[in-house]
């Protein structure tokens, strides 16, 4: 079973958990999902400065990440945990590859 990070912009959360679903359930990923505030509590520098390591932490146990690039949208942040998962010979998956 491969282990996989998903990786995209926070904009983009609901469509993250309805693709978290699908690649478990009809692909047999185990998937590590971001952290949603859906309670929509203020994030803290020293808290963002955590969520940060641990999504980073993700990537190194992960296998591949996949990356939610709905309408060809990658940010700064996405591109940055791109750039780190490929120096860390992670295999990337692209949403917009996939359908």
């Amino acid at each position: 079973m491969k282990t996989i990070t998903i990786c995209g912009s926070m904009k983009f959360a609901e469509k993250m958990k309805q693709i978290a679903w699908r690649l478990e359930v009809e692909k047999g990923f185990n998937v590590l999902q971001c952290i949603y505030n859906e309670q929509n509590e203020p994030i803290t520098k020293e808290a963002q400065k955590r969520l940060v390591a641990a999504h980073y932490r993700k990537i190194d146990i992960c296998d591949a990440i996949y990356i939610v690039d709905i309408d060809g949208y990658i940010g700064t942040s996405v591109a940055d945990e791109i750039l780190y998962a490929k120096e860390n010979g992670k295999e990337l998956i692209f949403h917009s590859e996939q359908s």
